[in-house]
């Protein structure tokens, strides 16, 4: 009997448990998901028919023993199609993006899974209806695909990272359970097309970093920090985890989770054009955006204040950034930053002696140029509403907040927390020591850009970033959001004169290949990282940093491979500026023109000179005429670059 009627539960289990399969597409059927639901939720994702992510599976379990996607019964099934256009308040590669996509909502007990599907990829969250208090003990996250690809894999090695990674080319069955990496990363999946995976309305829960799996070779899976228990402060800014719960976020009532993103991409090109991250990211949470204000900067860290030629001592002192203030000012830079050094570590509102920000801020003010002041996270945070109204009181126009380090539940909260309460005071937020964007700066606008990137700095004492590098860096980091990898160097070295000097540090590559940076790179608040003394050396190029913008109407990638070259065109207003960048390898390029309008204009060009393979800081100049119908041959050396200025004749 007692056989009987376990056979019986048997077949009424696998009665309810019975898969219910759910398609939906994307809307020109270029993507299609596929959701099954039996005895556990899985999804598999297909471009043109074929698969790119095999079925798997996904859950999330809670402290009372639940599991959302094992043994579910949907409730209700609803499909919405959607097309709109979003005006984002800080641009950074369109002034309207197109927002269209086909979304299925699986209703269940008390929450439910939204899928949705782009034509260039896909994306699904869990939502919730609960009530009360609840945690997540886990979250399971696959991604299964058909073969053993190559990867480009930014691995780690711990939980506390600025997530300043190089990518490491690698393939899914080299990455086992003992290997884990941050996201967003980049899996090739053969004949050019390219899976990104990321993930984006990251708020009140962990971030999602992925490890291999040792079931699957073609795997990767979801890893997340759990909720710190204890830490430990090292020095004034480096709060290490010392012990984790074995949960990974506390929830209250009903919310949302953050999205799983997949971008998947027929071309290297589309990488980069791509805003799927901001599309998905939670809408605006701020009313007045008025005040928010994009800009280049003239920036003090990197060239270590190591200014020359003046008749005062150089260093952290008034008379010092009043030269930034100058060298700004003159060249139409709209702030200065004040990095480490202008107050003592330890307390954010004990001001250096040699420093008086008021003064700093008037002088500003009359040269039309604004002020940003560097603080560590944890320094600030300990005096927090008293610091942001100070600097609001004094009439600095934003912060650069560093060291976060972490992505764990109660880090992502502060990043919410600083750019709410900067929002109520106009403040602008640059993040730095920090993960990749997740859409944050959809929801608060004044978060205006982000590390996340071995940049520039990195040079001060290491031979990276190189130009490998540096073309990795537009189809991978750069996706999730803007970057301040802080370009501009004016001293340029070959790989073989290449040497790091920390205060009076120079590049990898060429000259035209810092210039091609700021057309490539994206971050609506834009650094020239070298000296003024030295940018005052270089008038030339100092027409084409004055000039450049740092937000964008239109953009149009005209050549890219991944790790390889890129050619960007990107508008401002009636004018087009084009960069083209390299490897170590040299490279010809020829680059149409038919982006233009109708009439004839004047495109002037700055180049890698004949002698820049071994000198890598010549240059050269030309002015020439040009038509919708024109073909520009672009030639650079190893390492090297080509910009360009198009307007009007």
């Amino acid at each position: 009997m007692k056989q009987l009627i376990f056979l019986f539960a048997l077949l009424v289990l696998g009665f309810n448990l019975a898969a219910k399969d759910y398609t939906l597409e994307s809307p020109t059927g270029k993507i299609t998901v596929k959701i099954a639901v039996g005895e556990k939720i899985s999804y598999e994702v297909l471009l043109n028919g074929k698969a790119i992510i095999e079925p798997s599976t996904i859950s999330m379990t809670l402290d009372d023993a639940t599991s959302w996607g094992i043994g579910e019964k949907v409730k209700k099934a609803k499909t919405a199609s959607v097309s709109q256009e979003l005006k984002p308040v800080v641009q950074r590669k369109f002034a309207t993006i197109k927002d269209e996509y086909n979304q299925l909502t699986l209703s269940f007990k008390d929450h439910s899974l939204e899928v949705r599907a782009y034509d260039k990829g896909a994306a699904y969250r869990w939502i919730s209806a609960k009530k009360g208090d609840y945690k997540v003990m886990s979250e399971e996250v696959n991604f299964n695909f058909p073969a053993d690809h190559n990867i480009w894999f930014p691995e780690e090695e711990s939980f506390m990272s600025h997530q300043e990674r190089v990518y490491l080319r690698d393939k899914l069955s080299n990455v086992g359970s003992d290997r884990f990496c941050s996201t967003g990363m980049l899996v090739d999946c053969g004949n050019n097309v390219k899976t990104y995976i990321s993930e984006s309305g990251l708020l009140d829960y962990a971030g999602l970093w992925l490890q291999g799996s040792d079931e699957n070779a073609n795997a990767l899976v979801g890893k997340f920090p759990g909720v710190v228990l204890e830490e430990e402060l090292i020095r004034d800014r480096d709060m290490k985890p010392t012990k984790y719960a074995d949960y990974i976020a506390e929830c209250s009532g009903p919310r949302n989770f953050p999205w799983r993103v997949m971008l998947i991409t027929e071309n290297d090109a589309d990488l980069i054009q791509s805003d799927l991250i901001y599309q998905l990211a939670p809408e605006q949470l701020i009313e007045n955006t008025d005040w928010i204000k994009p800009g280049k900067v003239a920036w003090d860290w990197w060239n270590a204040n190591n200014i020359y030629g003046v008749d005062f001592e150089s260093g952290i002192n008034n008379e010092t950034y009043k030269y930034y203030i100058d060298f700004a000012s003159k060249y139409g830079l709209d702030y200065i930053i004040l990095d480490e050094g202008w107050y003592h570590l330890g307390d954010v509102l004990d001001v250096v002696d040699d420093i008086d920000i008021r003064e700093l801020v008037d002088y500003g003010k009359s040269k039309n140029v604004d002020i940003i002041l560097w603080v560590v996270w944890k320094t600030l945070d300990d005096k927090l509403i008293e610091a942001l109204d100070q600097f609001k009181a004094w009439g600095v126009k934003g912060i650069k907040i560093d060291f976060m380090q972490r992505d764990d539940q109660w880090m992502v909260n502060f990043y919410e927390k600083i750019a709410k309460e900067c929002a109520k005071r106009e403040l602008l937020v640059d993040f730095h020591g920090a993960y990749k964007p997740v859409g944050l700066d959809r929801a608060y606008p004044n978060v205006i850009s982000y590390e996340g990137v071995r940049g520039l700095e990195n040079n001060k004492w290491s031979e990276l970033p190189d130009p490998e590098h540096n073309l990795t860096l537009p189809f991978i980091r750069m996706v999730a959001g803007p970057m301040d990898y802080t370009p501009g160097a004016m001293i340029n070295k070959t790989k073989l004169n290449f040497n790091p000097v920390f205060t009076e540090p120079m590049s990898m590559g060429t000259r035209c290949h810092q210039l091609g940076l700021y057309v490539v790179f994206e971050s609506p608040l834009q650094m020239l990282a070298d000296n003024p003394s030295n940018y005052y050396r270089e008038p030339e190029c100092m027409e084409f940093l004055s000039a450049v913008p740092s937000t964008w109407d239109d953009t149009k990638v005209l050549e890219a491979k991944v790790s390889d070259y890129v050619a960007i065109a990107r508008r401002s207003g009636d004018t087009w500026y084009v960069g083209a960048l390299t490897d170590w390898d040299p490279r010809e390029m020829e680059l149409k023109l038919d982006f233009l309008g109708d009439g004839t204009y004047t495109m002037k060009v700055w180049k890698d000179g004949i002698n820049a393979d071994k000198h890598a800081a010549d240059f050269a100049q030309e002015t020439v005429q040009v038509t919708s119908g024109s073909t520009v041959k672009v030639k650079m050396a190893p390492g090297g670059g080509w910009v360009a200025i198009i307007s009007k004749k």
